[in-house]
């Protein structure tokens, strides 16, 4: 009997021995292992079992330190690099994405072969040759066709053939996507993309590995692997941001009192899985103002009084699903152990937008809870300052009402919290005056005007002025300098102007937290430049003529006192054009020369006439 046994037990190990020794998916990319019940709870549809034979012969393994690798690409190695749009809410689709990142100079063109960029050197030079991998032509293009008995190769690692028409065009790579002990194959080119949903996958970190394959001759190799960590999460993934007018640093979380915050909801919902969904918003704001439930992902708070305040927001959102067995109780969240106005220490806030691959924090808030489409929407109020009774009340609104065959709801909820500090800042700054500097002659070449500003608030500690065109898009200077004020915030500027013509002047008064501006448009005068060259001008005119006025009359009283008498001859006078010259210089002398008024003097040269 112990023979019969014993032959029995090495028929079954000789029957193994292939088994074993044939490579399957998951020892090719299973680097994660998961349980079998966790295999069956998060089949993915589309997805096979990684239990299946991997084709060794057709798709060759290779290990991280095989030499192979260096020679898998012409001219370099290819890396491939995945994203993701984790966080992904359960019931959404998450996508995945793989790039290729060939070596330099090279890029695929538009039929799916690799080129060679033009005037483009690497570490070879300038190539001559313009492909690198030209998959469209060569002597063995008609393996690729249709129903040929030597298109055995045209399969998957798991022997399934590619799809048709595959298309010699259409494609130029293997990508083998793999996780939670499933797989995924698809043909791409130097991009690729798979979309999973999410509703049967296991909560928490999981992790997506991709083989890439090229062709080469009746068979493929491997060019790259890679491998990324997603989430999957049954809490919706908001992100807060928190501004605020003159506040100088909104990352810090530190707000200035009696102004406005101006808080906006972000929900990361790539696949639109929320889209037909009622979301509210709660709000505690941590300053006894009571709760706010709001169906606006944006409101505006403000902090009256100084000091440290927990913020805590709740987020809703009612999703289709199917509805639970009746035996199975309702999932209601707990009340909490104080009250909201109270809420216990905020984890740390998120501060940045979450990439494709980042994950949440994880809250400890209770997650979903079922409903009937007949449960009721939380107004848009505003509650006095809450209690745990109130908190029940919110809690129990939330509960499974009735039980159906369909059309049931589920409640996803997000979390954010956040500690906020209140100090005093500048609120507001204004430019009361505006006045031109009086210089003395002669005039400097910039214009001088004065400025006085006020502020509420904090004192400031320093002033920066930027002086810009009229439109206050181009800056043309910049002055910053320390300034004290005393306690009513009255401060004098004065600032240089190069020119006349208008300015936009910015004013901004700074402390330590915060930062208040204000801008004015002036006119600054022009300077009257040619002012001292007109009265040099009209000085030497006047000095020109009143030399000419000098000699004009020097002139006349010489030609008076010399001249001397000439007696006129029996010769008749000289006529021009029919009038006497002497006619006309009698008269031209006349208002000069006071003369005898005697019509006749030649009397005179008589002798004997007295």
């Amino acid at each position: 009997m112990e023979s019969l046994f014993g032959v029995l037990g090495f028929l079954l190990l000789a029957s193994g021995l292939p088994l074993q020794d044939a490579k399957r998916f998951r020892d090719v990319l299973g680097h994660e292992q998961y349980p079998g019940h966790l295999r069956e709870r998060s089949q993915l549809r589309g997805w096979s079992s990684d239990e299946n034979e991997w084709n060794e012969k057709l798709y060759p393994v290779w290990k991280r330190a095989d030499g192979r690798w260096k020679d898998s690409w012409e001219g370099g190695r290819v890396q491939a690099v995945l994203t993701s749009d984790s966080p992904a809410l359960v019931g959404s689709n998450i996508t995945f994405v793989v790039n290729l990142v060939f070596p330099r100079c090279q890029k695929e063109d538009a039929n799916g072969n690799i080129v060679y960029e033009k005037n483009c050197r690497n570490d070879l030079g300038f190539t001559p040759d313009r492909y690198v991998y030209n998959w469209t032509a060569g002597a063995e293009d008609g393996d690729w066709e249709g129903n040929s008995s030597r298109s055995e190769h045209l399969e998957f690692p798991d022997g399934k053939p590619f799809p048709h028409p595959h298309g010699r065009k259409r494609w130029s790579f293997v990508y083998i996507f793999h996780t939670l002990g499933q797989y995924f194959q698809k043909l791409g080119r130097c991009s690729a993309r798979v979309s999973v949903n999410t509703a049967n996958m296991t909560l928490g970190h999981q992790v997506m590995e991709v083989a890439v394959f090229r062709r080469h001759g009746r068979a493929y190799i491997p060019i790259a692997q890679v491998k990324d960590i997603y989430v999957t999460t049954d809490q919706i993934p908001i992100f807060v941001t928190m501004s605020q007018k003159n506040d100088r640093n909104s990352s810090d979380e530190t707000f200035l009192r009696d102004l406005p915050i101006v808080f906006d909801v972000l929900i990361h919902d790539p696949s639109h899985f929320l889209n037909d969904s009622a979301i509210s918003y709660k709000w505690n704001f941590g300053d006894n103002t009571g709760l706010f439930v709001s169906n606006n992902h944006t409101l505006n708070h403000t902090y009256v009084l100084n000091g440290t305040f927990n913020l805590n927001l709740t987020v809703q959102a009612a999703v289709s699903g199917s509805c639970p067995s009746p035996s199975s109780p309702p999932v209601t969240p707990p009340a909490p152990t104080q009250p909201i106005t109270t809420p216990p220490a905020p984890t740390q806030p998120i501060t940045t937008p979450p990439a494709p691959t980042q994950s949440i924090t994880t809250p400890t808030a209770p997650t979903q809870s079922i409903t009937t489409p007949t449960a009721p929407t939380q107004p848009i109020t505003t509650l006095p300052t809450p209690s745990p009774s109130l908190m029940s009340m919110v809690y129990n609104s939330m509960e499974l009402r009735d039980f159906s065959s369909e059309n049931c709801q589920i409640n996803r909820y997000g979390y954010f919290r956040a500690t906020i500090t209140i100090v005093e800042g500048i609120l507001e700054v204004n430019v009361i005056q505006i006045a031109d500097v009086p210089v003395p002659m002669p005039q400097p070449e910039n214009s001088l005007m004065d400025f006085t500003v006020t502020c509420k608030g904090a004192t400031p500690t320093e002033v920066c002025t930027i002086i810009s065109d009229p439109t206050c898009q181009m800056a043309q200077n910049r002055v910053c300098s320390p300034v004290s004020v005393d306690q009513l915030c009255l401060l004098s500027v004065r600032r240089a102007f190069n020119g006349s013509g208008m300015y936009c002047v910015n004013f901004t008064l700074g402390d330590d937290a915060s930062l208040a501006l204000t801008s004015t448009l002036i006119s600054v005068p022009g300077k009257d430049r040619a002012s001292p060259l007109r009265m040099a001008n009209g000085a030497l005119i006047s000095i020109g003529c009143l030399g000419l006025f000098v000699t004009m009359v020097t002139g006349i009283l010489l030609y008076k006192k010399h001249q001397a008498y000439k007696p006129i001859g029996s010769r008749p006078r000289k006529m021009v054009k029919g009038k006497s010259l002497s006619v006309f210089l009698s008269h031209a002398k006349a208002p000069f020369f006071r003369r005898n008024r005697e019509k006749d003097p030649l009397l005179h040269s008589k002798p004997g006439m007295p």
